[in-house]
């Protein structure tokens, strides 16, 4: 499976393009994706949110307008996306409103272009963080791909001391949705690098 990275926004935010061509996938859709895709010549039909925190979503109004269905847990809303918390804590975050085309809720999988995803909740970063993972089908072994949002990072775990943070919560849903995955399943976090379910079980403090 091709996947390409997009990093950008103000925290460094991590967008992943699944395929290429009529069936792409997009996942997250941080500052500055949508320049991204355009200099890639590649238009998702879909964006699949990881959760909403403003950081993972504000070029979403701009792919929607372009016709790129948003599919995400829950509606939109500026509790979600922290909005709600700007003036206080003095952050420049600007996010123009969009439609959730498909609202997943409780759903435990879907299909986006080419691919069928299982659709994981953990809470715990924030109340609307799920977890896509799918099966690259291409690859000799079959590996499992975790598109893990703010939940799981590389020798780290999501902050959970933001609106709606639950750290018991978030260690409980990656013990029980996460961590019994294979040790070679790769997992693309929502920041910093790429790594492995088998590294994070060994080195992860959070997980010990």
């Amino acid at each position: 499976m091709k996947i390409r990275k997009y990093t950008g926004g103000m925290v460094m935010t991590n967008a992943y393009l699944l395929g290429e061509g009529d069936n792409c996938v997009l996942i997250d859709a941080p500052e500055g994706v949508t320049e991204w895709l355009e200099k890639l010549g590649e238009l998702p039909k879909e964006v699949l949110l990881t959760h909403q925190h403003y950081d993972h979503i504000q070029d979403t109004a701009k792919l929607s307008a372009k016709g790129v269905r948003v599919r995400a847990y829950a509606d939109y809303s500026p509790e979600l996306t922290l909005e709600t918390y700007k003036a206080e804590w003095g952050i420049p975050i600007n996010v123009t409103a969009y439609r959730v085309h498909d609202i997943l809720g409780a759903a435990e999988e879907l299909t986006s272009g080419n691919y069928k995803f299982l659709i994981e909740y953990v809470p715990g970063h924030s109340t609307d963080s799920i977890v896509f993972i799918t099966t690259d089908k291409e690859s000799a072994d079959e590996e499992t791909l975790v598109f893990a949002g703010d939940t799981l990072f590389a020798n780290s775990i999501g902050r959970p001391d933001l609106p709606g943070g639950d750290q018991e919560l978030l260690l409980d849903g990656i013990s029980k949705k996460l961590l019994n995955l294979a040790d070679n399943a790769r997992v693309f976090p929502g920041h910093g690098p790429e790594t492995t379910i088998g590294s994070e079980r060994e080195n992860n403090p959070f997980l010990k």
